[in-house]
């Protein structure tokens, strides 16, 4: 373990940082900050922040590490794969390594509306490092209801976009996006894949917003919604400010209805007795085009496909799935009598 006789030296390049200074150096090293997912961006995300010293950092994830991940998740090694290791705890011994003067929590959880509260209550701050709109509702709901700011950021193939909530102050996740993509309606990293740079790009943008949170600089925060395309060679900024409240209708900072927390949107799951499966029904209608969804999945898998429904053969972390999807949404997966592993399958390869 370093210690050296100042400990602030190791972050005396941050510090010399205009507007930053000393004060907002000692503000970072008393933050305590959520992380929501370790993964793409989770990992560059935990790793900035923790190398920028952030007092306590917990991170939250209910994946283990797998082969694919090595492309884009910085954290993570081929040893982590072969141990077969949760990424929320192959993430803390390496964040520990790099500075041993952060509290890490690994937390190996699937995060819903039953948890998220009692793993954001203490924090300062909550990051978004998912891959899932459904967390990031929640997030929104938790954010406005405790009054704590949010990043939000989002990479699939070569796109991501990233804006900053503070709740009475910026529009809430809800005011600028006002349904959740239904599925299929959005990509994921298994239909429409991701490009490691986009990833580090939006991530750092990310964490930036973050630290000038942190270390109490609000007047330098970002106030738009940040889009680049990298294989376009394109980037815009939204101005969003008008969204705020959406003329006080808005459910969530408007009207303080939480709607994702108390379990009215997201999905349902239902273990079929003695079928080794599980059926997941999205809450909110949908109508999926599966023809389309179809070219989707076919470098993923098997799949066929007729009006009625889609039937996709998978095999995912050395273990074999069947899918069925129905026009609606509703998926039926062959394989797990577990609800929460069918839930990341459904978020994985169906969407949100």
């Amino acid at each position: 373990m370093m210690t050296p006789a100042n400990p602030l030296e190791r972050y005396s390049r941050q510090m010399r940082v205009p507007g930053f200074g000393k004060v907002g150096q000692e503000r970072i090293l008393n933050s305590r900050v959520t992380l929501c997912g370790v993964g793409a961006l989770g990992t560059v995300l935990a790793n900035t922040l923790v190398r920028a010293g952030v007092g306590f950092l917990r991170v939250v994830d209910r994946d283990f590490v797998e082969p694919s991940n090595l492309q884009r998740q910085v954290l993570f090694d081929e040893s982590d794969v072969s141990n077969n290791l949760p990424k929320a705890e192959a993430a803390a011994v390496k964040l520990r390594q790099i500075n041993s003067g952060v509290t890490i929590e690994p937390v190996v959880a699937d995060i819903n509306r039953t948890n998220i509260e009692d793993f954001c209550r203490d924090s300062d701050l909550i990051l978004d490092g998912t891959d899932n709109f459904e967390i990031r509702y929640l997030i929104n709901d938790v954010s406005i209801k405790h009054n704590k700011p949010w990043v939000y950021g989002g990479a699939v193939g070569t796109e991501g976009m990233s804006m900053t909530i503070l709740p009475g102050q910026t529009p809430c996740l809800q005011c600028v996006f006002e349904k959740s993509p239904g599925p299929g309606e959005v990509g994921t990293c298994e239909t429409a894949g991701v490009l490691g740079p986009i990833v580090g790009i939006i991530a750092s943008f990310q964490a930036a917003e973050a630290l000038k949170i942190l270390a109490g600089k609000p007047e330098a925060i970002n106030r738009e919604l940040f889009c680049i395309n990298l294989w376009d060679n394109t980037n815009r900024r939204v101005k969003i400010a008008p969204l705020a409240g959406r003329k006080g209708k808005c459910p969530c900072c408007a009207l303080k209805k939480f709607d994702w927390l108390e379990g009215e949107h997201g999905t349902q799951t239902t273990s079929l007795c003695g079928r080794n499966a599980v059926q997941v029904t999205p809450r909110s209608g949908t109508k999926l085009d599966l023809n389309e969804m179809k070219k989707q999945l076919e470098s993923s898998g098997k799949v066929a496909a007729n009006k009625f429904l889609l039937k996709f053969d998978v095999t995912d972390a050395s273990d074999d799935y069947e899918f069925t999807i129905f026009p609606d949404g509703r998926a039926i997966i062959k394989g797990t009598d577990d609800t929460d592993r069918a839930r990341v399958l459904y978020s994985k390869y169906v969407g949100h």
